[in-house]
């Protein structure tokens, strides 16, 4: 099993007592929420909370490669428990991750996770709403409170809350056991397919657009430089009212790169 490649994303089979972790959830402390460490990484509000960090952990929230080690603060919760215990000795870390009202996670990858011995990140959402977008390689991964998702984060991905309220998902980095690889593997069966989300489907109308618009063309072709052809093509999009970020301008240069490599390599 561990020798097979991961899936992008997998809807783990299991149980979740969603309205007894929202409870608890509530329960947690206002002042205990800290700022994330990847400052650069993010607009708007990015907060956590550690249920379990890595004894040699820098900060709370950060990886580490320690022993586990559980907080004081939830010890007498019986809703953290029962989920934990769950996942039997697989837990390496655990977080509560909230995204603000209108905040975004820009577009970055976690290698790490990714290696063949790494850990795997597990998402559970506790409160989002419709609105809230998880892209995975661009398309929406359509995580709804009360479910688990395996997510293969060394992949590009990033988050926009475009809602009024604040999104928290609870994070888990678990040790690649046979039993949680299984239950990946199951999950798979049932895993809706991934869409594109909203600004992947604006930039694809707006590609559609410059193709039919020869003076649109010329004025992109106008800009030599890279940076400053994703600025002006985001630009663009929005007087046309189709809004995107540059994540999507940039994905759609790489695919090309990869394509026009590809017809070279020797078969």
């Amino acid at each position: 099993m561990s020798a097979r490649p991961l899936p992008a994303c997998s809807r783990l089979p299991m149980h979740v007592d969603l309205p007894a972790l929202q409870a608890a959830l509530g329960a947690v402390d206002a002042e205990a929420w800290q700022a994330h460490f990847n400052s650069g990484y993010h607009e708007g509000e990015w907060s956590g909370v550690a249920l379990i960090s890595a004894a040699d952990a820098l900060l709370p929230l950060a990886p580490g490669l320690g022993a586990p080690c559980a907080s004081a603060w939830w010890q007498t919760q019986s809703a953290w428990h029962e989920l934990l215990g769950q996942f039997r000795t697989a837990v390496r870390s655990a977080r509560l991750l909230r995204l603000g009202p209108g905040a975004r996670i820009h577009e970055h990858c976690d290698p790490d996770l990714g290696r063949p011995d790494g850990d795997l990140r597990l998402h559970l959402p506790l409160q989002s709403a419709e609105s809230v977008e998880f892209l995975l390689d661009g398309l929406n991964v359509p995580m709804r409170p009360g479910e688990c998702w395996f997510l293969d984060l060394s992949r590009p991905h990033r988050v926009e809350n475009p809602s009024a309220s604040a999104r928290i998902h609870l994070v888990l980095d678990c040790a690649p056991e046979p039993w949680l690889l299984a239950l990946v593997e199951q999950g798979l069966v049932a895993t809706p397919a991934l869409q594109p989300g909203r600004a992947v489907r604006a930039f694809m109308e707006f590609r559609q657009r410059v193709e039919l618009d020869a003076e649109l063309a010329d004025h992109l072709r106008a800009s030599v430089e890279s940076r400053d052809f994703i600025r002006e093509a985001v630009r663009l999009g929005a007087s046309l009212e189709l809004h995107f970020a540059e994540a999507e301008v940039r994905a759609a240069m790489r695919q090309g790169r990869e394509a026009w490599a590809e017809q070279w390599r020797v078969r």
